[in-house]
């Protein structure tokens, strides 16, 4: 892909130290057992370790190789650490002993990531899951914007256990002031997000104010989804995760995690060109995240359609659209059908809440092919 993407986008550095898209709501789209192959954009990690501790085998691919060694350290620390000593390395509680945790996790750690963490052990000792850009650009928020509009004691009422009628009439009546509405479309708006969080190009395919639909959803988020129950929600405005876990990280889900680490593939490049031993086997569901609305049509259409040559009949494939609509090209649509009625049921669930959309798409596999359905 030539001049696309990879090429337009810097990808020396983690630009997401955690994922950003709702395990939950994945895990309900494809149903990730043993027996069940997954591919899956790697990102930080955390949705590649949650589908294989729940039995699947995971293919992680990723153009960043920063990403790579993140999710490597990830798992180098759930294989050796327990659970709390997992939680303390990597940033979600305080640990006096990363510098010290890390020389023995070396070790596990590919020629590339070791290399890579060991030119950033300041990275290491602030804790990694804190040293994305992502992460920073919330921070940034959290420190220099939130204050102009709310105080703490706001903050932690916010996350307080409240029912629905509850959280909508302090939303209304306390958060929703001017100085939230003017200072949210200031600091998300294309210009900030593109120079702080994400990378300028990939809002190439965007059209119309980004501000006003963030803030949309935000608002969902707020008061129709529990606020005390939300991992993404509770890390942008307090910085950690203090009233709930990423799912990948629940204690009663630790042994499934590290039993599962065996059954991750990391792969660097794109997704839709892994290996020829993974393609020839084929997958039952694809984790794809928002690779789409970074692409032009054409192009999001040819990496469709060469995921698809990948699916095993009844494969699923879930992703989300943030600002930029996407969904399975018109030439695919005689073999996939669009689970739109379940895609829609689970996005109301969804707590990572910046996306407009989440699309859920079912290869019919009606023509019986082994191994992925046919390109026309």
């Amino acid at each position: 892909m030539a001049a696309r993407l990879e090429d337009r986008v810097c990808f020396d550095h983690v630009r997401y130290a955690n994922c950003w898209e709702d395990a939950g709501i994945l895990g309900e789209a494809l149903k990730p057992a043993p027996g069940k192959r997954i591919l899956s954009i790697a990102s930080g990690g955390d949705n590649a370790l949650a589908m294989a501790a729940a039995g699947a085998e995971v293919v992680a691919a990723d153009l960043s190789r920063a990403q790579l060694a993140c999710c490597e350290l990830k798992m180098a620390a759930i294989r050796r650490l327990d659970h709390s000593d997992t939680l303390a390395f990597l940033g979600l509680r305080p640990s006096p002993l990363r510098t010290e945790r890390f020389a023995g996790l070396r070790q596990d750690l590919s020629p590339s990531a070791r290399d890579y963490w060991d030119a950033r052990r300041d990275a290491i000792e602030r804790g990694i899951i804190h040293e994305g850009r992502f992460e920073k650009y919330f921070k940034v928020f959290r420190r220099r914007i939130l204050p102009l509009v709310h105080g703490s004691s706001t903050v932690a009422h916010l996350l307080a256990p409240k029912d629905e009628t509850s959280r909508l009439r302090f939303y209304d009546e306390t958060w929703n002031n001017w100085r939230w509405r003017l200072l949210f479309r200031i600091f998300f708006s294309r210009f900030v997000m593109g120079r702080l969080g994400r990378d300028p190009e990939f809002f190439r395919y965007v059209e119309g104010s980004v501000s006003d639909r963030i803030l949309k959803r935000v608002c969902h988020a707020l008061t129709i989804l529990p606020t005390h129950a939300n991992p993404y929600l509770d890390y942008i405005l307090t910085g950690n995760f203090t009233t709930a876990l990423p799912p990948y990280l629940e204690p009663d889900l630790y042994p499934a995690l590290r039993s599962g680490l065996e059954r991750i593939t990391l792969h660097e490049g794109l997704v839709q060109e892994v290996g020829q031993a993974h393609r020839r086997e084929g997958f039952d569901g694809f984790n794809l995240s928002d690779i789409f609305e970074y692409l032009d049509e054409p192009t999001s259409a040819d990496v469709y359609g060469k995921l698809l040559a990948m699916a095993r009949p009844g494969a699923r494939l879930a992703y989300w659209n943030m600002l930029v609509p996407r969904k399975c090209p018109e030439r695919y649509l005689p073999q996939v059908q669009p689970l739109t009625g379940l895609a829609a049921n689970l996005f109301l669930r969804d707590r990572a809440f910046f996306y407009s959309t989440f699309v859920v798409d079912e290869v019919k596999g009606a023509d019986g092919a082994k191994g992925g359905v046919k390109q026309p």
